[in-house]
């Protein structure tokens, strides 16, 4: 193993988190648990994952109880006994080989369609109401709504450390419910949960407050945010590093423990007149340790897979993320499609095999490896 390289196979600790590597797997949406019950399928795609050296897996988005959680087919959910029991297993699956979990604890919002599961009949919920041809497609969301909903986020949390996982990660980005609070265009009430973005962070500071009084003070809780949405690649929640410290400031003292910040290309700088990219600011802004996330390890950043599908992504050179890690612009890497198509990829990185890594193409995301 190579001197750049080591930096990335260094132990990581915050309180009662011990992480044998920096090596992250991200979160992907795989749909892949019928009935919303991980299987022995999805047992063992993680397990070979901790395996293969990840230092912490973050699950895909899994749904806490709340009617209009779901957005999607075949999403693991994270309430019911069933559901449970089968993230336990997993849970056990990934400690015997070294590794720690923490569920993406997940609330779709309005993205959510009439005719999804659990419910058909159930429209979004969002911050503010929208009628489409006279019918409701979105529930704006009550105040006996959203304390439902915090609530849901905090007993998932409590059933997390319940089944033995190492943490959580709320979802907080990319243009799901929490993030849509955030946004005026989405959140345009005239109640204490509007306003200004400090205002509008009401609802994230709320629940995060809530989760951390359900998990007590050593639980660790991860919090995913991000400048881009799923509906906008191009926007931005702030626009200066003061900004970032005001928006971020009320959520770290609310109990985040962990930022991970979602971008597209990590290498890219977050504010002019300085390199450091959105982990890298956030870190430096809030003192608190960062994930960095972003087309790591792959020569071709995702959307390009969503408008060329027979495009094939190469492995790609880490040396601009390693002289970044050494120089401890952030503390972790969450690798996204690379492990997604080869579980193996930490451990080839630390054996110095990069050649013999996977490439990506759309075909990996049919299949559960």
């Amino acid at each position: 193993m190579n001197d750049p390289v080591k930096a990335l196979f260094q132990p990581f600790s915050l309180g009662a988190l011990e992480l044998p590597t920096r090596v992250v797997m991200a979160p992907m949406t795989r749909s892949f648990s019928p009935g919303g019950v991980p299987n022995s399928k999805v047992i063992e795609y993680y397990r070979r994952r901790a395996a293969g050296g990840v230092g912490l897996i973050v699950s895909e988005g899994t749904t806490v109880g709340h009617k209009a959680a779901n957005g999607y087919p075949n999403v693991p959910r994270f309430y019911g006994e069933d559901a449970l029991a089968g993230w336990q297993k997993v849970v056990e699956a990934v400690h015997a080989e070294g590794g720690k979990i923490v569920p993406q604890l997940w609330h779709v919002g309005n993205v959510r369609k009439l005719g999804t599961e659990p419910d058909a009949s159930v429209p979004g919920y969002g911050p503010s109401e929208k009628i489409k041809e006279g019918n409701v497609v979105v529930h704006g969301m009550t105040h006996d709504d959203i304390q439902e909903v915090i609530a849901a986020f905090a007993q998932a949390a409590k059933d997390a450390q319940r089944i033995g996982m190492d943490g959580v990660e709320i979802h907080g980005a990319h243009g799901y419910l929490v993030d849509q609070f955030f946004w005026a265009g989405s959140n345009q009430r005239s109640d204490e949960y509007g306003g200004d973005l400090a205002q509008r962070s009401r609802f994230a500071i709320e629940l995060i407050q809530a989760v951390r009084a359900a998990v007590g003070p050593d639980f660790p809780i991860i919090f995913r945010f991000s400048q881009w949405k799923q509906q906008d690649y191009s926007a931005r929640l702030v626009e200066t590093p003061q900004a970032l410290e005001a928006f971020l400031k009320p959520l770290s003292d609310a109990g985040v423990d962990i930022f991970h910040c979602s971008t597209r290309r990590f290498w890219e700088p977050e504010f002019e007149g300085s390199d450091l990219n959105l982990a890298g600011w956030t870190r430096k802004l809030t003192g608190k340790p960062t994930i960095t996330v972003g087309s790591v390890g792959l020569d071709g950043e995702f959307l390009q897979f969503m408008v060329n599908t027979d495009k094939v992504a190469e492995p790609a050179s880490l040396e601009n993320l390693l002289e970044r890690l050494n120089n401890q612009e952030f503390d972790l890497v969450a690798v996204g499609r690379a492990l997604l198509v080869d579980p193996d990829w930490a451990l080839k990185v630390r054996q110095g095999r990069e050649q013999d890594i996977l490439p990506f193409s759309r075909d990996a995301l049919t299949t559960l490896v």
